[in-house]
């Protein structure tokens, strides 16, 4: 439980974190679109910057979005950054934790969607956030990847970056969280993974003196782990040359993006409940999409051979 006297100071500290991390990641993602210029990767586009749109939420708090939009390397991108409070805990969150029901609460975060121009470059996903809702306080989050076509040594990177983030705290189990993200991020009507997975925790409240603590590192050093996990990826594929048929299958799986986003996404549902700025709350959509009736990739293809990764498997 945070104490009375230090709740606002946590709070605060908490909400900094995530700021410092949305100026550094966009930063970071602005370089990698001068970087692609270098590349001449599209003749007439400039590379893209985020604007950003700072809102208010009539029940109290706000947040900053941050939007990249027909960028180089991204089609979309978005780094969002909110803190919110009200005197009634939503319903996503007290229909799992009955003791918050009507109950004040104030939750912070960084949520960050990247749909990228070039089908060979992976979707990425990333939150982190805390909560506080009546006696009771948490945080959650974690990163996933969701490539348009797979490959093994990418997956590879991915996971074992995360690992080693895991491992540099003793509160965290990286085999607990991958299979806790292979679990969520999981369209049941289609019995696959949205991607590849990656890690996810939802209600982590590390016990003692020191929990807050730990948990606040915990989630800074997830923040600071985004970069080294994606970045090298984006770099190696941005360039990579595709056509009209690596198009056509990267806006078909996007629909399946879009279909998980719109079922079963805790922090959409959040987001509505809670009145937020709907602009950020459904900047996680890709900007294009397509569905085919009953469409099977041909056997061999580089599009079949992707779909074999969207199953639970280990990646060391």
């Amino acid at each position: 439980m945070v104490a009375v006297a230090t709740q606002n100071t946590t709070r605060t500290r908490v909400e900094a974190v995530m700021r410092a991390a949305q100026n550094r990641i966009c930063a970071a993602l602005e370089g990698l679109e001068q970087a692609g210029a270098s590349l001449d990767l599209h003749t007439g586009i400039e590379p893209g910057r985020f604007a950003e749109r700072s809102w208010q939420r009539p029940g109290g708090g706000g947040g900053s979005a941050r939007v990249l939009t027909e960028g180089l390397v991204f089609e979309r991108g978005g780094v969002n950054v909110s803190a919110v409070h009200g005197a009634d805990t939503p319903q996503s969150i007290w229909k799992d934790r009955p003791a918050t029901k009507d109950q004040p609460y104030f939750a912070t975060g960084l949520s960050m969607v990247l749909h990228p121009r070039n089908p060979y470059v992976p979707a990425f996903h990333a939150n982190f956030r805390y909560f506080e809702a009546g006696p009771e306080w948490w945080f959650g989050g974690g990163m996933d990847l969701t490539p348009a076509y797979a490959f093994a040594e990418d997956a590879r990177h991915f996971h074992r970056t995360l690992k080693a983030y895991c491992e540099r705290h003793s509160l965290a189990d990286y085999q607990t969280l991958k299979t806790t993200c292979d679990n969520y991020f999981y369209l049941k009507h289609r019995k696959e993974m949205r991607g590849i997975g990656g890690i996810f925790f939802d209600t982590l409240q590390p016990a003692g003196p020191e929990g807050f603590e730990q948990g606040l590192a915990f989630a800074a050093d997830g923040l600071e782990t985004i970069l080294a996990a994606y970045l090298p990826l984006a770099e190696r594929r941005m360039g990579q040359p595709y056509g009209e048929r690596e198009r056509q299958w990267q806006l078909y799986r996007r629909g399946r993006y879009a279909e998980f986003n719109l079922v079963y996404d805790k922090g959409t549902l959040f987001g509505l409940q809670t009145d937020g700025y709907i602009e950020a709350i459904l900047m996680s959509l890709p900007p294009l999409a397509r569905w085919e009736f009953e469409y099977t990739p041909a056997p061999g293809s580089p599009e079949a051979e992707t779909l074999a990764f969207l199953q639970p498997q280990e990646w060391q």
